[in-house]
């Protein structure tokens, strides 16, 4: 995989001020850390990391901070702005030759299902695999041909195996799955109270460092 080279500044002060008047100018603070070293605070161009972020593609990342040796690292999490989306603060994972690393990496599905054709509706219920490799193995993404799915059959993680890499996610998960239309929802007995709908969590933000 290629690298795709990332500029940072190293950041000398981590108040909250500090960390609010770099985004103010197009600025993002963040984090680089690894098994063998102290973090380090950094902070990037929002224009720079924007692409490495919204995109469906792993990218392994040659972080260089002036004065220092180059990092090789992957973007590990990431804090959104819950209004705008935006990025607040992002963390990069330090990778060492030699060493297994856990990541998340992006589904890929190809094929039309022939269930569908047959009336079924694909259900994807996975985006991302966890899955543990070495440096040099990171995919940029996971593919997965549905193109045979009949009508009822589904895809577990189980049904999966790639070189190099283990997958991490439950055997049992479904991943991706072919099911018949639903059927209308039958009227509620008169007087019976419409059972309350739980709204869905989407994650909880990662705080900012301290």
């Amino acid at each position: 995989m290629e690298k795709v080279v990332l500029k940072a500044n190293e950041r000398k002060s981590i108040t909250k001020s500090s960390r609010n008047s770099l985004r103010r100018n197009g600025r993002v603070p963040g984090v680089y850390y690894s098994k063998h070293g102290n973090p380090i605070s950094i902070d990037v161009s929002e224009k720079v990391i924007s692409p490495l972020v919204y995109t469906t593609e792993t990218h392994l990342i040659s972080l260089q901070i002036e004065g220092q040796q180059d990092y090789d690292c992957v973007i590990k999490d990431i804090q959104f702005d819950p209004l705008t989306d935006k990025i607040m603060h992002f963390d990069l994972l330090g990778l060492t030759s030699g060493e297994k690393f856990q990541l998340e990496v992006p589904i890929q599905y190809t094929g039309s299902p022939v269930g569908v054709k047959e009336g079924g509706v694909l259900q994807t219920f996975l985006h991302k695999l966890e899955i543990e490799c070495l440096p040099a193995d990171i995919p940029q993404h996971i593919v997965i041909n549905i193109q045979d799915l009949k009508l009822g059959d589904a895809i577990h993680i189980s049904d999966l195996n790639y070189e190099n890499i283990t997958i991490l996610n439950t055997e049992e998960t479904v991943v991706v799955a072919v099911t018949h239309p639903k059927a209308e929802k039958e009227a509620p007995a008169e007087g019976a109270e419409e059972a309350a709908k739980e709204p869905e969590v989407i994650g909880k933000e990662k705080s900012e460092e301290e």
